[in-house]
């Protein structure tokens, strides 16, 4: 009887690869690589590369280290469906191994898709209850960090099963930091990124793994999911990539805010905030599950907060990485706490198919001024341009210390057509 593991990865395998699939692809891998090279300048991600000094960095510790940089600032790729956060553990383990072995670009763009694909289609399977516990990113992920080790490694069927089989067992990541604020979450996307190469680089010795992982009595969705939809993962198999439906963050903050400002900041020029006296956000159970937050005591906090996303837009007319900032906080405080949030139709019969919001700004004057964002602005009916997301990435490396970002990008952009990938190592630099 073939298993889920098994019927995923001909699925793969067998699925046509052209060449707008590698060109995307190429968008994705940059956007990631750009958030890593990013996630540098940061306090965790400071305090990860001071740690790892005088360590040794083997392909799975840098797998590590490049995942939790990627997800820091909270601005890298997303999957509606699955609510996987896809780049920050394909792109880190093919880069990882990338740094020891010749390969072409071309190849290493075919891993990540591949690995976006795992990822994604477990996600989706794991049904809404698994996500309200357990961040999918962190257990869903290794698959797609597994099945993109297992391309590059060029593993055989039955030791892509044993790869993926191990990557499942060590899948983990709660939502208890959000609590706190800790940086829990960072781990989450290193550890997924590390435990897929991990798995891999077993396999190719033969180091077996559950081949029933996802459907067995004791597997994957018997574990962690109280509503599973194990169909899922098979569902479909000649539709596009799921990296096509993957969406890319313009904001860098948790994507679940990202409806609520695009509509906040839609109205932004209207508003006056000293004569706000409310503001009624409507979004999705998800969204308030996760970012409901009146005061946000750090950056971190922030980012995961429906009010300060919404009273920040409105406040500054604009979202950065500033508007998280002490001094961004204090000013939206009092804002922020005049926001009130609540689940409403359309937007939670619509999620996860889209992540919708809307605002009602109420004046003093008694005035009433209303926004709607049905689709986040850089999901694929709303796709970034490509032009805005190589100036995103290079507004990313920026940020994170490279002056001159333009031999990446196009390093990275050329390497659909089989071109070496550009040299990354410089991303873990004093590790």
């Amino acid at each position: 009887m073939t298993t889920l593991t098994q019927g995923l990865i001909n699925l793969i395998r067998t699925h046509p690869v052209s060449s707008q699939d590698l060109h995307k692809t190429a968008l994705f891998t940059l956007d990631a690589i750009s958030n890593s090279i990013a996630g540098r300048n940061s306090d965790p991600g400071r305090k990860l590369l001071e740690w790892s000094k005088n360590r040794p960095l083997d392909t799975g510790r840098r797998a590590f280290l490049l995942g939790a940089l990627t997800h820091i600032l909270e601005v890298d790729d997303i999957h509606r469906a699955s609510v996987v956060h896809t780049g920050c553990v394909t792109v880190p383990a093919v880069l990882a191994i990338a740094c020891e072995k010749e390969l072409p670009g071309d190849l290493l763009l075919k891993a990540v898709l591949f690995g976006f694909e795992a990822a994604c289609r477990v996600g989706m399977a794991v049904g809404p209850a698994h996500y309200k516990v357990w961040h999918n990113t962190a257990t869903c992920g290794p698959y797609g960090s597994a099945m993109a080790s297992a391309t590059l490694l060029n593993l055989s069927e039955p030791e892509t099963i044993d790869a993926l089989g191990n990557a499942g067992t060590q899948s983990a990541g709660v939502w208890e930091f959000l609590k706190t604020g800790a940086m829990s979450k960072h781990l989450h996307a290193g550890r997924a990124a590390e435990a897929g190469v991990v798995a891999a680089e077993l396999a190719q010795r033969g180091f077996s793994g559950p081949p029933e992982i996802l459907e067995g009595e004791t597997g994957f969705f018997a574990a962690t999911c109280l509503d599973p939809d194990p169909d899922a993962v098979l569902r479909d198999p000649t539709s596009p990539w799921q990296l096509h439906q993957t969406s890319i963050k313009p904001w860098p903050s948790c994507r679940h805010t990202h409806p609520a400002i695009d509509a906040a900041l839609s109205i932004a020029d209207q508003v006056d905030t000293e004569l706000v006296r409310s503001v009624v956000l409507k979004t999705y159970d998800a969204a308030i599950d996760v970012c409901d937050r009146q005061i946000a005591a750090s950056a971190y906090e922030a980012k995961f907060s429906l009010q300060h996303c919404v009273a920040a837009a409105l406040h500054r007319g604009r979202i950065d990485f500033s508007a998280f900032d002490e001094v961004a906080r204090k000013s939206s405080s009092e804002l922020a706490q005049k926001v009130t949030v609540e689940a409403a139709s359309p937007y939670d019969k619509a999620y996860p198919k889209a992540w919708g919001a809307a605002i009602e700004v109420v004046l003093e004057n008694g005035n009433k001024l209303t926004a709607e964002a049905p689709e986040c602005r850089g999901d694929p009916e709303c796709a970034l341009s490509d032009i805005e997301m190589l100036e995103k990435a290079s507004d990313l490396m920026r940020f994170g210390g490279v002056n001159d970002p333009k031999a990446i990008i196009e390093g990275v952009m050329l390497a659909a057509d089989g071109t070496n990938f550009p040299d990354t190592s410089f991303i873990l630099q004093g590790a």
